[in-house]
């Protein structure tokens, strides 16, 4: 299912302290404002791969990229 995706352009507020990918949806529950638009993709994998474009150290939110996160 295709989802709009977007990458925290602040790492300290993250575990791990890296740049997390999330979906348009947990983006809002989290309350995260500082965000770069990714894109709209059927995989969260594909939106990590994007964001790794602006940020090498991007990984998917363990809550709504599960599949993309690696800790």
């Amino acid at each position: 299912m295709y989802k709009h995706y977007y990458v925290n352009k602040n790492q300290t507020t993250n575990p791990g302290f890296h740049h997390e990918v999330h979906t348009f949806e947990h983006k809002i529950q989290l309350g995260i404002i500082d965000t770069i638009y990714l894109g709209y993709f059927a995989s969260e994998i594909d939106a990590v791969a994007k964001a790794k474009t602006i940020y090498t150290d991007a990984d998917g939110c363990r809550v709504c990229c599960p599949f993309a996160h690696r800790g």
